[in-house]
């Protein structure tokens, strides 16, 4: 089993690089707690200004009650310390409070708008990527973006105004101070503007990188009986440690970028503060500045190298949501190729399920070669009809036209004269229920999985579409019977026990037309003969279009449809094309029934 690395995600990144800053899009889903979050952010920079004022004091201190010998005087500056110490650990705590509730909501809401947006895309375009790349995306990134969202962001804004504050006060104090630390402040803002071209590219790697990782766990543990069968757990695991090599490369340039950064930020500020020590000790032997202006100076220097620090940690974190809100706009951007009609048709209360297939073609996205060309069928109500071909002739492409799970390239596909374009899709898939060759089934329970487009079915309907799939007695020897819960894909099942819960999840739903794609491929004779004897009578109330590959599926068919290269060659009873047509013949004659 060969991954492909996300070659197509690689370009889309390099693309929405160059577009506007996708993290500002998530204002409108922001601005609801907009109160709360200004809230945090008010108390955090008041908090903070507290401790700006704390060296102005100190100051105070010194050159008053200090200098002069009048101890007596401290006592009210050092309440007043005490007081805004406990001013800033409130504010501290308000901001954790206020943030927290917003924070969580938000990532909650974009999560599940991403989920129904995943939800409403086609088959098709859900072909087109990798189940990891879209897990790490409703995961791993809404988890950057929450942080960013209660820390990164708030964070910068309080720091910038905490600088700039801490530096006009600086100036206050002394213009010297002021002048250091504007020349070491100058070279770090160079810095920083470098830093987070380089260190952006390098992030979207390092996550798509993830997704790709996530992928091959993923695919690992849902093939983990192909791979022992096949013996190929240690080609996986070779793919697996490549993948894993990559993204630690990337994640190393990732920390080397942001070391660099870090050494600068934490480099400068000590030199800005040895500067202004020797620039006070020398004002103060000649008597131009006080005492207590040198140690609020350095107070203050050494007060404000904690939030210039945090830059580079900041930025850092800004860059992966950056990263995080363009991969998750890459989901939400993609078209909805399946489209709802803008004036849908109000369907009778009754319909009888006449299916007509009007010259269909379908090419599968980006492929060249058209799967069918031309098809015109028509299948009266409750007629069954059988679609026999070899593999590649079209048989499964044409089904999945039916529910759209794909759209017609050319033609139309009414069923009571009624385009299915036009239908709302909750409706066209209420008429239409399907049991495809390879069945899907959930990690629930058997009445879950069973009952999946059938909600409100009692158990007795759930047990009678069981009946018809003979699936009552493997289902009563499980421990807990309807309610017992089946693993990750029914893997705990058999093939074909997997393949009758399907039957009767698509025979429940007492459809207007039934699409079954050889449902019974996995059954051992004797199983077979009874669902084809059960199922008889349930075909007769529905309109069915149904692969088969034997011929004891095609004879339950009251017409058979030969499809070759995409187009239909010939029609009749299966008894009628045994006769007439050699490629029929071929092909029934050429399987074990």
């Amino acid at each position: 089993m060969e991954l492909q690395d996300s070659q197509q995600t690689q370009a889309r990144a390099s693309a929405n690089l160059k577009s506007s800053n996708p993290l500002v899009r998530f204002w409108p889903y922001i601005k609801p707690f907009r109160v709360a979050l200004f809230g945090s952010i008010a108390l955090s920079v008041l908090a903070t200004l507290t401790g700006i004022v704390i060296p102005l004091v100190t100051q105070r201190i010194i050159d008053g009650p200090i200098a002069d010998g009048n101890f007596a005087g401290i006592w009210w500056p050092a309440l007043l310390v005490l007081a805004l110490g406990a001013l800033d650990a409130a504010g501290v705590w308000g901001r954790r409070y206020l943030v927290a509730h917003p924070s969580s909501t938000f990532e909650i809401t974009m999560r599940a708008k991403l989920f129904a947006k995943l939800q409403s895309l086609s088959v098709g375009v859900h072909d087109g990527w990798d189940s990891g790349q879209l897990l790490s995306r409703a995961i791993t990134d809404m988890s950057t973006l929450r942080r960013f969202i209660a820390f990164a962001a708030p964070f910068l804004v309080i720091n910038s105004v905490t600088v700039i504050a801490g530096f006009a006060v600086l100036i206050a104090v002394n213009w010297q101070f002021g002048l250091i630390q504007l020349i070491t402040a100058i070279p770090l803002l160079f810095i920083c503007i470098r830093f987070e071209r380089l260190y952006r590219v390098v992030a979207r790697r390092a996550q798509d990188q993830a997704g790709d990782v996530a992928t091959t766990v993923e695919e690992s543990v849902q093939g983990i009986r192909v791979l022992k069968a096949f013996g190929r757990s240690a080609h996986l695991g070779a793919l697996f440690t490549r993948q894993s090599r990559d993204l630690k490369t990337t994640e190393l340039l990732k920390v080397r970028y942001g070391a660099t950064l870090w050494a600068a930020m934490v480099g400068l500020p000590p030199i800005s503060l040895g500067l202004m020590l020797g620039v006070g000790v020398h004002a103060v032997v000649n008597g131009t500045m006080t005492l207590g202006a040198v140690v609020a100076g350095i107070t203050l220097a050494t007060f404000l190298q904690w939030p210039v620090e945090a830059f580079g940690y900041l930025l850092a974190e800004l860059n992966n949501a950056r990263t995080a809100a363009d991969r998750y706009w890459e989901i939400i951007d993609a078209p909805v190729d399946i489209r709802e009609p803008a004036d849908p048709v109000e369907l009778p209360e009754k319909l009888s399920g006449k299916l007509h297939f009007d010259h269909v073609a379908f090419t599968f996205p980006g492929a060249e070669r058209a799967q069918v060309s031309d098809i015109e069928l028509m299948v009266a109500p409750g007629e069954t009809v059988a679609l026999v071909g070899a593999t590649g002739s079209g048989k499964t492409a044409l089904l999945n036209l039916v529910p759209r799970l794909y759209d017609v390239s050319a033609g139309a596909i009414t069923i009571d004269g009624i385009d299915i374009r036009s239908m709302r899709l909750a409706e066209l898939r209420t008429i239409v229920s399907v049991a495809f060759e390879e069945p899907v089934l959930f990690s629930a329970s058997v009445r879950e999985n069973v009952a999946l487009g059938s909600p409100g079915a009692t158990d007795a309907e759930v047990r009678a579409a069981l009946d018809v799939a003979r699936a009552s007695e493997f289902v009563d020897d499980l421990p807990w019977g309807l309610d017992s819960r089946i693993g990750e894909q029914g893997l705990s099942l058999s093939g074909g026990q997997r393949q009758r819960l399907a039957l009767a999840r698509a025979v429940l739903a007492q459809p207007r037309i039934l699409v079954l794609d050889d449902p019974l491929s996995a059954l051992d004779v004797d199983t077979e003969e009874q669902v084809q004897a059960a199922l008889r009578r349930v075909l007769r109330h529905s309109t069915t279009l149904l692969v088969a590959h034997r011929p004891s599926t095609a004879a339950l068919a009251d017409r058979v449809a030969l499809l070759h290269d995409g187009r239909i060659v010939a029609q009749g009873t299966h008894e009628q094309l045994l006769h007439t047509s050699d490629r029929y013949r071929h092909l029934m004659g050429s399987t074990d029934d």
